[in-house]
Order: structure tokens, then C-alpha cells, then sequence
């Protein structure tokens, strides 16, 4: 019955459209079930100085390598070859920035890991998935500059087209996606396997705050006026402090009762 199982078909061939609907689904429901919690849950206020140097390296990076993979990989091979772009100097400008911006980012996760283990008012006021989420990124990051030494080999730029042609085929909904990449080196698939999971972990984390960064330019300036508004979720409790406090206010005390001497 499963004599013709091929785990490359799960990883490479099911799992993406796994990714993508949790990712989506889970992004919408959490919007919609616990808006309050959409948010960085920043903690500038405490070691703020080690937070900046970190955060600016790590964003930077990350945005880099991000935007650089969304336009390497989504690009039309036969734009490329309309414009005269060589698949080799593709290749080349791939490690030559990607390296660099990787390097930055995984120097600042790791100021940032350390801040948030180290400092015990931090780690008092992270989550488990805080902690998961930064330490896969880490690794994520890790793996992708690991992954430089093979690319290296390769630099005609074939192995980038067959990565391309991959995420394209996802896209469109190609079954047979996965055979593009079944036989890469294993770093490209613990790099791409990695990066599903985290993909799928997002809207449980505070990295459903990207969604903000990005659409903030439009909601702000299309949809919202310039102020903030600030609303509790204890509505109970609040309710109760309320009417005790009534009560009290409303039975008569001592000097209600009692002449002024």
C-alpha cells in the first residue's frame, strides 16, 4: 500500500498548500476572534540600547533576504530571459546580497535571543512561542547561509531556476511541482522545510504583526483619522468592579449617620 510513498511529495508537494491555508485561515481567524493580541508586544522600555543595534540589524537583514527571496523566486524565467538577464549573474547577485543581509539578520536575532533569555524582567514577559519563533527563525537564517556553500557550486544559476520553477508551479497549482526539487542538495530541502513550518506557526506568534507593517500606509492614510483607540477585553470584571463600587457609595456610612461633633 505504501510501496510508493515518497515523503519529497509531502514535504515538497502537499505540505506547501497545508502552509498557506493555515497561514491565511489562521491569520484571519486570529483578527477576528483576538484582535487585542495582534500586535509585536514590544519591549523597548527594558535594555533598549542592545534592542535597537539588534532589532535594526535583524529587520534589516530579514526584509533583505525576504524581499530577495519573493522577487527570486517569483520571477518568470522568461522574464529573464526577455530582459538578457544571465541565469549565472542572477546567481551571483543572490549570494553577494543575500549573503551579507543574511549574516546581518543572524547577528541580530542572536543580540535579540540573548536579551530575551538573559534579562529575567524579558523572559518574565515572553511566551514559550516568542522564544520558538525567534530561535526557528535563527535557525532558518542559519541554514540559509549554510546553504551559500552549495550554491557556490552551482553558480550557472541552474539550480536557482529549478527552485523557481518549483515555488512558481505551487503557485499554480501544479501537482507535479514537487519532482522539480526531489533530488537538491539537503539543505535546500531543511531550508524550505523549515521555512513551511514557519510559515504555518505565524499566526500563532507575534509575527502577525508583518501584516501591520505592511498594510498601515493604506489604513492610515485611506481608512482611519490620527488617533488611537484603547479598549479593555475584562468587560465582567470591570462590570463588577463597577457595581461594587456603586454599592458602596450608595449604603450610608458613619459620617452619614453620625452628628459632626
Amino acid at each position: 500500500m505504501f510501496g510508493d510513498f515518497d515523503i519529497n511529495f509531502v514535504i515538497f508537494g502537499v505540505m506547501p498548500y497545508v502552509a498557506l491555508t493555515v497561514f491565511l485561515v489562521g491569520s484571519i481567524a486570529r483578527y477576528e476572534r483576538d484582535p487585542f493580541t495582534w500586535k509585536s508586544s514590544s519591549s523597548q522600555l527594558l535594555r533598549k540600547k542592545q534592542l535597537i543595534w539588534g532589532s535594526i540589524l535583524f529587520h534589516v537583514g530579514i526584509l533583505t533576504v525576504f524581499f530577495g527571496h519573493l522577487v527570486g523566486l517569483f520571477t518568470p524565467v522568461w522574464v529573464l530571459d526577455a530582459l538578457g538577464v544571465p541565469y549565472g549573474l542572477k546567481q551571483w547577485l543572490a549570494v553577494l546580497i543575500g549573503g551579507p543581509a543574511g549574516l546581518a539578520a543572524l547577528i541580530g536575532g542572536t543580540m535579540l535571543i540573548h536579551r530575551r533569555l538573559t534579562d529575567p524582567r524579558i523572559r518574565a514577559t515572553s511566551t514559550t512561542l516568542d522564544i520558538l519563533i525567534l530561535l526557528l527563525i535563527w535557525l532558518q537564517l542559519a541554514i540559509g547561509l549554510l546553504t551559500i556553500t552549495q550554491s557556490l557550486q552551482h553558480m550557472d544559476g541552474a539550480e536557482m531556476i529549478r527552485f523557481m520553477e518549483w515555488s512558481q508551479s505551487v503557485v499554480t497549482w501544479n501537482v507535479n511541482a514537487w519532482v522539480t526539487v526531489v533530488d537538491v542538495h539537503w539543505l535546500f530541502k531543511l531550508h524550505i522545510f523549515l521555512g513551511l513550518i514557519i510559515t504555518m506557526l505565524f499566526p500563532f506568534t507575534r509575527l502577525v504583526h508583518i501584516w501591520s507593517g505592511f498594510a498601515a500606509p493604506f489604513r492610515y492614510l485611506l481608512t482611519r483619522p490620527g488617533y488611537q483607540i484603547v479598549r479593555s477585553r475584562r468587560r465582567r470584571p470591570l462590570e463588577e468592579r463597577r457595581r461594587a463600587f456603586d454599592a458602596r457609595q450608595a449604603k450610608p456610612g458613619p459620617s452619614a449617620t453620625t452628628p459632626a461633633e
